[in-house]
């Protein structure tokens, strides 16, 4: 996987092992800094047994609100947005400036430049708590607004399933919040960290201790079919 510019990692502190366990409840105010010193701490389990379909069939309407979940978020996230007649099908729009490489793009359903990211990918949460999770949960997770977000295809396939220690945006101008966002649906779904993901978070965030933590209220889990 290829790791886009160089990241130095911060020193352990004493008893950073012993944090609390991270909650599941959604995550709200605080900054995104200390909530990284609450995320639990343990090796990579792994990555025995894991399936795209674990996390249930890709984009389902986990909101009832007509429209898969992709659409949603093109709908939601891309300017100039123009609609099927069914009024859920995005057929074309504009993501700019594009969050992961700061350029602008152009998306054409069918010719598409643009994928929508899982900000924490379903391979890394498998490996970090999601093996033990029930089905709605992880139906919940693959669909919920606050992991996903709308960016440049291939920049997207270059990332695969890194985390924060193998992996960060190009641009650097979006680190604070791409980590914060990652910091949150943890926290959020009780995920844990590796050691060398907690400090390189910890390293980001230092250049943006007032970053706050991105709230969000959508459910843990779903029945969305």
């Amino acid at each position: 996987m290829t790791l886009t510019g160089s990241l130095a990692l911060v020193g352990c502190e004493p008893g950073l092992s012993s944090e609390p366990p991270a909650q599941t409840a959604p995550a709200a105010g605080g900054t995104a800094m200390q909530a990284v010193e609450g995320l639990t701490v343990k090796g990579r389990a792994p990555r025995t047994g894991y399936e795209r379909d674990e996390f249930g069939s890709a984009w389902l309407d986990t909101d009832k609100n007509g429209c898969g979940t992709r659409d949603d978020i093109l709908a939601d996230q891309l300017s100039d947005v123009s609609r099927a007649a069914d009024g859920c099908k995005v057929l074309r729009g504009v993501l700019d400036p594009d969050p992961y490489t700061g350029t602008r793009i152009t998306f054409e359903r069918g010719r598409s430049k643009v994928d929508i990211d899982h900000l924490v990918a379903l391979s890394d949460a498998w490996q970090k708590g999601a093996q033990q999770w029930s089905d709605d949960k992880r139906r919940a997770f693959a669909n919920d607004p606050l992991n996903l977000v709308a960016a440049d295809s291939s920049t997207n396939r270059r990332k695969g399933d890194g985390d924060t220690a193998t992996w960060l945006p190009p641009n650097k101008a979006y680190r604070c919040t791409y980590v914060a966002g990652q910091v949150s649906v943890k926290k959020k779904y009780g995920l844990w960290v590796t050691r060398a993901e907690r400090d390189a978070m910890a390293k980001v965030l230092a250049a943006c201790p007032d970053q706050k933590l991105p709230a969000d209220g959508s459910p843990t889990e779903s029945s969305g079919r």
